[in-house]
């Protein structure tokens, strides 16, 4: 497993493993980061990375990327 953080746009991965303090894995859930579900990578911006998930465009920071565990 790598953290989301490393992948390069254009890149595919499953979600693996959601970390870090249960207010933080809310959050991810809630804005639809759920293990077992296909994250994209479509870019990276001002430090944050712009992500595609459930066909919806995400803009997460990359400290945030970093609890996210793909594979």
């Amino acid at each position: 497993m790598i953290p989301l953080s490393t992948l390069g746009d254009g890149e595919d991965a499953v979600i693996k493993k959601i970390g870090g303090k249960p207010d933080v894995k809310r959050h991810l859930a809630d804005i639809g980061f759920t293990i077992g579900d296909t994250v994209s990578v479509i870019t990276e911006q001002n430090g944050n990375i712009i992500v595609k998930v459930k066909e919806t465009r995400i803009a997460v920071s990359k400290e945030m990327a970093t609890k996210i565990y793909v594979m």
